[in-house]
């Protein structure tokens, strides 16, 4: 490790700075710095960093240090996350972070049988990392102890509340211990999340990294106005085809329709390897992909928000909104995915005159504007098929109704005329 100075600040164990020199993380972030204190002395945390800061590992670190060595057959930690992939992707760093360590961690999700995890249980866990609804199901079947858990950690709260969590969260306070170290982490701060946090939170200190949905200095964000899907596929090809620049590309775009047709497309032209992953896919499918991915025999994944947050993969060169996100969080979920340990990257955003809209939205939230560039003359404009214009014209028609409840929209006025 060429500076563990900023580590040995902590007072970690040896397997722990060891595990850190192995994953090379050179200096603790700003987050670390300032979580690792307060979590380390029995302090109720939330933290407020958006994605690629580091923050698993602010709790992680700390965690680790407390549960020290296996002991019992029961959890005595519980980290909750709302995705399956999240549970993978933060398990595998929590196996990273005490791999010289005899702890035992178990992650567990649904979508798949439960009898290996149950399996796993029983031989016995000290950090369980869980979805809300497989946790309960679980412990509902009195598959999981929770007598001796000791330290629950909600991350990705804000994705929480979105995805209507509340309630399984709620119950999952009822049965756990009540005297606990509660610890919350989410990427926003809305007032659901705030709202959350006084629920289950007693005096915690907040920590905020920057302020609220902030794209990474790292990430140098284009945006280009494209008429139509069929000129934004061609432009697509057109970046594709410098493959010494465009690397590693995740694409983005808002339907399982159109990530389906991006991916067949660029298969058919042979720009990949490429796959893609969006809600109708199996789990196991899911994570293949993720973890090609990661291992760079992937050059191209396609997907859907599902997986624009909860990927932690290092040398993402460029991000490509194929479609502008329309939650406007996601475009710093998205953005977030290349940039990531400090390097840099690149985002580029493709919008059509309707989701012109939606920049605009996005711009006032990430304080900043996008800078726009003109598409390349050589790329083919193609034209907008009948049913794309009319689909475009009644959404701007909703986003003018949605700012002033007296517009009548174009439809109404070609009506009126005839």
């Amino acid at each position: 490790m060429s500076d563990s100075s900023g580590w040995n600040d902590f007072k970690l164990n040896k397997q722990l700075l060891d595990a850190i020199a192995d994953a090379g993380f050179l200096q603790p972030t700003e987050i670390q710095q300032k979580c690792f204190p307060l979590i380390s002395s029995g302090q109720q945390v939330i933290g407020i960093a958006q994605t690629g800061t580091g923050k698993t590992a602010a709790y992680m670190l700390p965690l680790l240090m407390k549960l020290r060595y296996a002991q019992g057959a029961e959890p005595r930690a519980l980290i909750l996350v709302p995705t399956k992939e999240l549970v993978v992707q933060v398990t595998g760093q929590a196996l990273v972070l005490a791999k010289y360590t005899d702890l035992r961690i178990a992650g567990i999700y649904g979508g798949v049988g439960p009898k290996t995890q149950i399996e796993q249980i029983n031989q016995g866990v000290d950090l369980l990392i869980a979805t809300p609804g497989r946790f309960l199901e679980l412990y509902l079947r009195n598959e999981i102890p929770v007598k001796q858990i000791k330290t629950l950690v909600l991350d990705e709260a804000d994705r929480m509340m979105d995805m209507g969590f509340m309630p399984q969260l709620r119950r999952t306070f009822e049965v756990i211990p009540s005297k606990r170290q509660n610890l919350l982490f989410s990427a926003t701060f809305p007032e659901k999340v705030e709202r959350l946090a006084n629920e289950f939170l007693e005096f915690p200190v907040r920590i905020e990294i920057t302020p609220q949905a902030t794209v990474a200095k790292q990430v140098k964000q284009v945006l280009y106005y494209v008429p139509n899907f069929i000129t934004k596929i061609n432009f697509l090809e057109h970046l594709l085809q410098n493959k010494e620049e465009f690397n590693r590309v995740m694409i983005f775009s808002r339907t399982k329709e159109a990530a389906d047709n991006i991916f067949k497309f660029i298969d058919r032209r042979k720009l990949g390897p490429v796959r893609v992953i969006h809600s109708n896919k199996g789990q196991n499918s899911r994570i293949n992909a993720m973890n090609e991915f990661k291992e760079g025999a992937l050059r191209v994944l396609v997907s859907t928000d599902v997986a624009s947050r909860g990927i932690d993969v290092t040398n993402v060169s460029h991000v490509i909104n194929f479609d502008v996100p329309i939650v406007y969080e996601d475009y710093v979920h998205r953005t977030g995915r290349t940039g990531r340990a400090f390097q840099n990257g690149v985002a580029i955003t493709f919008a059509t005159e309707s989701e012109r809209y939606h920049v605009d939205k996005i711009e006032k939230i990430i304080r900043e504007k996008i800078p726009v560039k003109k598409i390349p003359a050589s790329i083919v404009h193609a034209d907008t098929t009948y049913d794309e214009a009319q689909k475009m014209a009644r959404e701007v028609d909703r986003q003018k109704r949605y700012e002033d409840p007296e517009f009548k929209g174009a439809f109404h006025e070609k009506k009126g005329k005839k």
